[in-house]
């Protein structure tokens, strides 16, 4: 158990396509367990294994303390809906960008164990998994962000909404 760097943008790792995982073996093992680690010590929801420079088509999701899912070789099946929403990224620190998404997706994958298992999602997680996945695939949230801010100013404008500013 360990924490990794995380890569930030501007790395060119982040902006490459990540390969398929054929086998579950100690290394990757390792690599999932030290990817919940990271994710945790920086206290983010998600992480992809391009962020630790790893491309491997793994995603490590923790939403709350009790819903934990690891996606090896994900696919999303379907897409319904839309959400519309504040995302930020471990990868791009000190931003937070508005950004559209599904609001449901049906996603299969791998479990730690290498057996297939389908995810029906909404909300949060559905985000979730639509963010990791685009780091499997070399893209940030930033590419599709419709405004995109310092959490500075975030934190000003939901200052100036509450005071009714």
């Amino acid at each position: 158990m360990a924490i990794r760097t995380i890569r930030e943008i501007g790395d060119p790792i982040l902006n490459k396509k990540a390969k398929e995982v054929k086998e579950m073996t100690p290394r990757m093992k390792e690599l999932i367990s030290d990817m919940y680690d990271t994710m945790r010590h920086a206290n983010g929801v998600g992480l992809a294994a391009p962020q630790v420079g790893i491309l491997k088509r793994i995603i490590v999701i923790e939403t709350d303390e009790e819903s934990s899912y690891t996606l090896i070789n994900p696919v999303i099946l379907k897409r319904e809906g839309e959400q519309r929403g504040y995302e930020g990224c471990l990868s791009v620190p000190g931003k937070t960008g508005i950004v559209t998404r599904p609001n449901q997706v049906v996603c299969e994958a791998l479990n730690e164990r290498m057996e297939r298992c389908t995810i029906e999602a909404e909300g949060l997680l559905a985000r979730c998994i639509c963010h990791e996945m685009d780091h499997l695939e070399g893209h940030l949230y930033t590419e599709i962000a419709e405004e995109l801010m310092d959490n500075e100013e975030l934190e000003e404008s939901r200052e100036n909404t509450e005071s009714g500013t």
